[in-house]
């Protein structure tokens, strides 16, 4: 049994290691982390999977990005401790965070990944939608109203 709770301050270098545990050295230096340098993820969306022991299993977060003028969450990481992978966690992380997303009223979320694993969430490929390169465009997938929404992601500035 887990307990999925809103990622803290103090979570925050324990989730660092399970995300350099679960991916491949360089994750860094991904497109995607271009998109994060200086902008706090959003919160009330981040979340941590403890078990019975409190010890971490689990992580999503979820970033604020711009595409051409629309605002849009950019979905990432999601890990699992490679000991708890298997059991349904990676997804439960998914839906308890993409529901938070509706909640909090976000229309429309991105990810960068595989599309026959992600269209389980509902995710498709989104065109027109143009991450920084290297990105693979056929990996650039998306859930919510991307109707009329096209261009170039972007860091989020206010």
């Amino acid at each position: 049994m887990y307990r999925l709770i809103q990622e803290t301050p103090d979570d925050r270098w324990e989730v660092e290691a399970l995300y350099d545990l679960c991916f491949a050295p360089g994750r860094t230096a991904l497109s995607s982390y271009r998109l994060r340098e200086g902008v706090p993820p959003v919160a009330r969306l981040c979340l941590v999977a403890r078990d019975a022991d409190d010890i971490l299993a689990g992580a999503i977060r979820f970033w604020p990005v711009r595409v051409g003028r629309a605002e849009a969450l950019l979905l990432g990481p999601v890990a699992v401790h490679p000991t708890r992978q298997g059991e349904g966690l990676g997804a439960l992380l998914m839906h308890e965070g993409l529901a938070l997303a509706t909640e909090e009223r976000w229309p429309r979320v991105m990810l960068v990944g595989d599309e026959p694993y992600y269209r389980r969430f509902g995710f498709t490929q989104l065109h027109g939608v143009e991450m920084p390169p290297p990105t693979n465009p056929a990996r650039v997938l998306g859930i919510g109203d991307w109707a009329e929404v096209t261009g170039k992601v972007k860091c989020w500035r206010r």
